[in-house]
């Protein structure tokens, strides 16, 4: 029985596989046509990769030929939506883009609009590599924010934002910390006021807060006697600032306090 199953199977492959290839090889775009948008449509519900790259083949084909034909808007979508399902992100963005601007009217226009933003969501590399991916994608998801402020796919595309706009504060705190990790304290100091004032709400906000101060520190205790007041009572004014946003409790608190206390005798031995 089982062997008899496994020969019937082989024998349906088989059959399934000669009746593609005959379908590439005819000229009949209508056959085509309803072929993909079948291969398409069981891809869809079985989350088939080889049926999406099958129809995609197809709809390589014909999709020229129906250009201005009232069949093409809907080929046109489901040619970028197999590009999107097979992951081929720069494409699928790329096609889709092409569909907004030939069909503006279209019913689709939305989901397209989306599903290109999230491709180049997908783009979006990770955080210490170049970002200009990640600024594509978050300019694109603001225009779909923009356009469709109560639209289906709005919270998600706010989240994506979020998620990348994490990933770029990750970037720049990480950037800073590195300075003060190598022990260039001034650049440090730079890279955290930066990062303080352009991401006011960043969940690095604290720990570039502490890192400031620890910078200034370093480099005052590090420094020249001449040069040490003037640091120091610096370094003294990034505790104040640490102290003021975040008092007992927070994650640094007692390493700070440690600093000022020293910091403090130093400045009373002046």
């Amino acid at each position: 029985m089982k062997k008899g199953l496994l020969l019937l199977g082989a024998f349906l492959m088989l059959v399934s596989c000669s009746e593609y290839q005959q379908v590439l090889k005819n000229k009949d775009i209508g056959k085509k046509y309803t072929f993909a948008e079948d291969l398409y449509n069981q891809a869809i519900v079985e989350n088939s990769k080889p049926k999406f790259r099958k129809a995609l083949r197809i709809f390589e084909q014909i999709v020229p030929e129906y250009r201005g034909k009232p069949q093409g808007e809907k080929l046109t979508f489901l040619y970028a939506d197999t590009y999107y399902q097979l992951e081929d992100n720069q494409t699928a963005a790329y096609q889709f883009e092409r569909f907004v601007a030939s069909y503006p009217n279209s019913d689709k226009v939305e989901e397209a609009t989306f599903k290109s933003a999230t491709s180049y969501y997908m783009l979006s590399p990770r955080y210490d590599l170049d970002q200009a991916d990640t600024f594509k994608a978050i300019d694109e998801l603001q225009k779909y924010i923009d356009k469709y402020p109560n639209g289906e796919f709005v919270e998600q595309a706010n989240e994506f934002g979020k998620e990348l706009q994490i990933k770029l504060e990750k970037k720049a705190y990480e950037i800073a910390k590195q300075y003060h990790h190598t022990e260039n304290y001034k650049s440090a100091i730079v890279a955290f006021n930066n990062f303080i004032l352009e991401y006011p709400g960043s969940p690095f906000r604290e720990a570039a807060f502490f890192y400031r101060l620890d910078s200034a520190y370093l480099l005052a205790i590090n420094s020249y006697e001449d040069l040490q007041k003037d640091r120091l009572n610096t370094a003294k004014g990034y505790y104040n600032n640490y102290n003021k946003y975040y008092p007992e409790g927070s994650v640094y608190y007692n390493q700070s306090q440690t600093q000022f206390q020293d910091i403090d005798s130093r400045l009373q031995n002046f």
